[in-house]
């Protein structure tokens, strides 16, 4: 029994789900249907069935699950410890000494073997 009603729940999950990319259409195609109507006007109204279409696939077992790992998510983000900007721009100026280094010594070894290869050549 618990079986069936999951089948009927994901059938009717799936036609709200296509009932929302539908609207999105819609809304595009409506967007440039009223071209000659006035931008601000046109925006909005793409915006609010946009609205529309994620209220509708949030009331989906997948748009719930998405909903709560975008709530977890946000949770975890707000646990991290950002560097101060100190940090970031001690980092930084590491970063960009390490690449000048390695750059040198890679143009080094390339002048090296240029030089040994037309010396091999000649």
């Amino acid at each position: 029994m618990a079986g069936k009603a999951e089948v009927e729940g994901a059938g009717f999950d799936t036609v709200k789900l296509l009932v929302a990319v539908g609207l999105l259409v819609a809304g595009v195609i409506g967007f440039y249907w009223f071209s000659d109507e006035s931008t601000l006007f046109r925006v909005l109204g793409l915006l609010a069935i946009s609205g529309i279409a994620v209220g509708i696939v949030f009331t989906t077992a997948k748009g719930r699950a998405l909903a709560g790992f975008l709530q977890d998510s946000r949770t975890e983000v707000r646990k991290m410890v950002w560097p101060t900007r100190v940090e970031t721009l001690q980092t930084s100026l590491v970063v960009l000494a390490v690449t000048i280094l390695v750059a040198i010594m890679l143009w080094l070894i390339d002048m090296f073997l240029g030089w040994s290869i037309r010396e091999f050549i000649r």
